[in-house]
């Protein structure tokens, strides 16, 4: 296992200046971030944030099901070598989204799984992914902690031996 840092951010000149510095591995985005660093079409942003970033990029689906969210990373997936496709564990009715992770993890697509708490979703995620495959786990632990909960017993489970 590698520990990466990765900015949370979309703000292109942030981007920009992050992008140069070593310690920063890539970056990740979200439909929530985009719209705060002023995007109107998601695509031209992201393509615009693409002119700048050479480093690892995530580009979140919208889709709540595994249609849209198909449809939309096969887009997403065709914009750079260096862009990996954000999915959500689960989704808003709270369903795990295994077979779409698997699905996209099976075709090749670079996938960045995202809004991860526990060691438990952890798990069901790796038993989804070929062992060989790019893949970003993202761990909500701070939005853990924010809400009253310490992440730090989570983290002490054997979480990556599996």
């Amino acid at each position: 296992m590698n520990t990466k840092i990765f900015c949370d951010i979309a703000d292109i000149k942030l981007i920009k200046k992050f992008g140069r510095k070593k310690i920063v591995k890539g970056f990740t985005t979200n439909p929530s971030l985009m719209r705060l660093a002023g995007a109107k079409d998601y695509q031209k942003y992201s393509k615009k944030i693409l002119k700048v970033c050479k480093k690892p990029i995530s580009f979140e689906v919208f889709g709540d099901d595994y249609n849209s969210m198909k449809k939309q990373a096969l887009i997403i997936n065709s914009w750079g070598k260096n862009v990996y496709v954000k999915i959500p564990v689960i989704n808003s009715k709270g369903i795990f989204m295994g077979k779409i992770i698997k699905e996209l993890n099976r075709m090749n697509i670079k996938l960045n799984i995202t809004a991860v708490y526990n060691a438990h979703q952890t798990k069901k995620i790796v038993k989804c992914l070929n062992k060989n495959s790019k893949v970003i786990i993202s761990i909500f632990a701070g939005r853990a902690a924010d809400s009253g909960k310490d992440p730090v017993p989570e983290f002490k489970k054997k979480y990556f031996n599996f």
